[in-house]
C-alpha cells in the first residue's frame, strides 16, 4: 500500500491548527500562509512563493522584514545580560528613554516600558485615574485600543461586543462620523462633533472624567480621518476641564503617518502617548507609555503603582533603540511622506478605472480603500461589522489578493494599504497592480 507524504508546509499548517489558537478567527477551515522568512517588503513561504506585505504585518513592521541590524543588537545585548528586574537599570534602558524623550514633543520625557500596545493602554488608563482622582474614560466609537479587558472596553470596535458582559466599568463612548459618510461639509462635521463631545462631557460631569483617549490617526477601523482642527479643539476642552489627553500611537506612531507620531499632523501635544508596534517593528514584543514631566513629578515622593515583570526588558530595549536608529539612518519617515504622496496620486488614477472605489483615506502610509456598490448612495460592498454571509464579495477580493502574492489586511469593505516605510515606487506599482486586479471582481457587483 502506497503511503501518502505531506509537504513540509502542510505539516507546519497542521501542527499549528492542531496545537495553537488563532486570533479573531474561526479555528477550522482556514489556510494561513506558512512564512519561512522575510526580506524588506516581502514574505516567503515554504513553497518559495513570494508575498508582497502591503500592510506591514499588522501595520507594525515599519522598517521591513529581516533587518539584521536588529538581530545584531539583540545578540549583543543578550551576550551582556538578557534580563534584570525593573528595579535594576541597564545602560540600554536609559539610552532608549533619553532617545524617546528627544523625539517626543513638549515635556513628554518619562518612559514607562510595557510589553505591547494593550499594556501601554492599560497603564495609561490606570495612571490617568490615579493622577486625576477621577474615574471615567472617554473614547471614540470606531476605534481600537487592544484586546485586554480594559483596552477592549475602551475600544469602540465591534470585536468587543461578544465580551460586553466582561467589560470594565466607567468607559463612555462618543460618535465621530467621517467625512465620506457625512451628508454635509467638513466645517459642519467639525462643529457637530465638538458640540456633541462637549454635551457628553456636561452630561457625564467634567469632574468625573480622567482622560479622553484617542488614536493619533485611525487605523483598523478604516483610517477614519479627523475633521481639520478637531484634535486642537479637543486639546482645548481637556485643558478647560482638567482632563488628560492620551494619544494611542500604537499603530500610527513611528513614522507611519509621515511624522514620528500621528498627532503631530494636528499640531497638539498630549499628556501621555501609548506606543508599541513600530517601536520595535514586531522584531520583539515591546511597548512604552510616554508620560509628561507634570504627571511624573507627582510620583517623585510617592509610590508609582505601576509594574510589569518584563518592564524595560533589556533585550527589547536594545531592539527598540536600534530600530529608532534605522528610522533615522535610512530616512524612512522622509520616504514615507514621498511614497504616501505617490500612492495617493496613483489610487486617485485607479478611481477612474474602478467604479467600486468609493473613497481612499491615507496619511503617510496608513491608507484604506473603501469599496462600494454605488458611488451615489455609497452602499458599502460589505456593511459595518459584516456577517459571514455579507462578506461573499469581499472574501473573493481578499482571496484574489492572496492568490496573486500579496499579504494585506482586508476588513469588511476596506482594503488597507500600509506597506513598510522602506517601500519603493516600483513596489507600490507592484502592489497596486495586484489590488487593481482584485478590485475588478468588486467592480462586477457595482449597480
Amino acid at each position: 500500500m502506497e503511503t501518502k507524504t505531506i509537504s513540509e508546509a502542510q505539516e507546519i499548517i497542521q501542527d499549528n491548527l492542531d496545537y495553537t489558537l488563532f486570533s479573531w478567527s474561526k479555528q477550522k477551515g482556514i489556510a494561513p500562509i506558512t512564512v519561512k522568512y522575510g526580506a524588506g517588503v516581502y514574505l516567503y513561504d515554504y513553497d518559495d512563493k513570494r508575498y508582497l506585505d502591503f500592510s506591514s504585518g499588522l501595520m507594525n513592521v515599519n522598517i521591513g522584514h529581516g533587518n539584521q541590524r536588529i538581530t545584531d543588537a539583540v545578540v549583543k545585548q543578550m551576550q551582556e545580560i538578557s534580563y534584570v528586574t525593573p528595579s535594576c537599570v541597564t545602560k540600554v534602558r536609559g539610552d532608549l528613554g533619553k532617545k524617546l524623550a528627544e523625539i517626543c514633543p513638549g515635556d513628554l520625557n518619562k518612559a514607562f516600558f510595557t510589553l505591547c500596545g494593550a499594556t501601554s493602554i492599560e497603564n495609561a488608563i490606570k495612571l490617568a485615574r490615579l493622577y486625576t482622582g477621577r474615574h471615567k474614560i472617554l473614547t471614540r466609537y470606531q476605534s481600537y485600543h487592544g484586546s485586554s479587558v480594559g483596552a477592549m472596553t475602551a475600544s469602540g470596535d465591534p470585536r468587543k461586543l461578544p465580551v460586553d458582559s466582561q467589560q470594565a466599568p466607567n468607559f463612555v463612548h462618543f460618535d465621530l462620523p467621517y467625512l465620506y459618510r457625512w451628508q454635509h461639509d467638513e466645517e459642519s462635521l467639525l462643529t457637530d462633533s465638538i458640540t456633541q463631545l462637549e454635551r457628553m462631557i456636561a452630561y457625564e460631569g467634567p469632574g468625573n472624567i480622567a482622560a479622553i483617549l484617542l488614536e493619533g490617526e485611525s487605523g483598523s477601523s478604516g483610517c477614519l480621518q479627523y475633521p481639520k482642527g478637531y484634535l486642537k479643539q479637543v486639546r482645548d476642552i481637556c485643558n478647560k476641564h482638567g482632563i488628560l489627553l492620551v494619544m494611542d500611537e500604537v499603530m500610527s506612531g513611528f513614522g507611519r503617518t509621515g511624522k514620528w507620531f500621528g498627532f503631530e499632523n494636528h499640531g497638539i501635544i498630549p499628556d501621555m502617548i501609548a506606543m508599541a508596534k513600530g517601536l520595535t517593528c514586531g522584531y520583539l514584543p515591546f511597548g512604552c507609555l510616554m508620560v509628561s514631566d507634570k504627571i511624573a513629578s507627582k510620583y517623585d515622593d510617592a509610590v508609582l503603582p505601576l509594574g510589569l515583570t518584563y518592564s524595560a526588558h533589556p533585550v527589547s530595549c536594545a531592539a527598540a533603540l536600534e530600530t529608532l536608529q534605522i528610522y533615522e539612518d535610512d530616512h524612512l519617515i522622509e520616504n514615507c511622506v514621498e511614497m504616501g504622496k505617490y500612492l495617493e496620486k496613483r489610487v486617485e488614477e485607479m478611481k477612474a478605472i474602478h467604479p467600486s472605489i468609493g473613497d481612499f483615506r491615507n496619511t503617510g502610509l496608513l491608507g484604506c480603500i473603501e469599496l462600494v456598490k454605488n458611488r451615489t448612495t455609497k452602499e458599502p460592498m460589505a456593511p459595518f461589522n459584516a456577517k459571514p454571509d455579507e462578506m461573499v464579495i469581499m472574501n473573493k477580493v481578499a482571496a484574489k489578493i492572496k492568490e496573486l502574492g500579496m499579504y494585506t489586511f482586508v476588513r469588511w469593505n476596506y482594503i488597507f494599504i500600509a506597506p513598510p516605510l522602506c517601500v519603493t515606487k516600483e513596489q507600490i506599482e507592484e502592489g497596486l497592480a495586484i489590488i487593481s486586479e482584485a478590485i475588478a471582481i468588486a467592480d462586477s457587483y457595482v449597480e
